[in-house]
C-alpha cells in the first residue's frame, strides 16, 4: 500500500514579472503566493526552497522521534530547523546546492554518543532526505 500527497502550483506571466499561487491536498496552503521576488530575493509570499525546507525539517523531526522511541527514549521535544541553499550563480541555472540541518532535541537519560548516532540514522532514513538523496523524477507534460 502507498499513499499520494499531492500540491499544485499556478502560474502566470514571465517569470519576474508574472506570479504564482500554490495549494496543497490538505488545503493547509490555498492558492499561497509566490513569485520571483519571494524566491530570489525578499518578497511576500513563499518559494519552492522553503516548502523543501518545512517538508525535510518536519520529516526529519518525525524520523528522529521515532527512532529514540524505538531505542527507548522519549523525547520531550525535537526542535529541527533546514536550511535550503539555493545558489543563482550556478553554470545552467539557479541550483539547490545543499541542506544544512540543525537540530536542538531535549530527550531524558540519553548519552550524547546514543544521541548522535539516532540523530545520523534519522537523517539517513527520513524519508525526504532519501527522496533528495536518490528521488525518480517523472513528467507528464500536456500542452493545453
Amino acid at each position: 500500500m502507498h499513499m499520494d500527497r499531492k500540491a499544485s502550483a499556478l502560474w502566470n506571466g514571465d517569470l519576474k514579472s508574472g506570479h504564482g499561487a500554490i495549494t496543497t491536498q490538505s488545503n493547509t496552503l490555498k492558492d499561497t503566493q509566490y513569485s520571483f521576488k519571494s524566491r530570489f530575493e525578499e518578497g511576500t509570499g513563499t518559494n519552492p526552497e522553503e516548502l523543501i525546507a518545512a517538508a525535510h525539517a518536519g520529516c526529519y523531526s518525525m524520523a528522529f522521534a521515532n527512532m529514540l522511541a524505538t531505542e527507548g527514549f522519549v523525547a520531550t521535544s525535537v526542535d529541527t530547523t533546514a536550511v535550503v541553499t539555493l545558489d543563482p550563480s550556478t553554470p545552467g541555472g539557479p541550483t539547490v546546492t545543499k541542506i544544512h540541518l540543525i537540530n536542538k532535541s531535549s530527550v531524558p537519560n540519553i548519552d550524547q554518543a546514543k544521541f548522535e548516532e539516532l540523530a545520523a540514522k534519522a537523517k539517513a532514513g527520513c524519508p525526504i532526505s532519501r527522496l533528495l538523496a536518490a528521488a525518480t523524477i517523472t513528467l507528464d507534460a500536456t500542452l493545453a
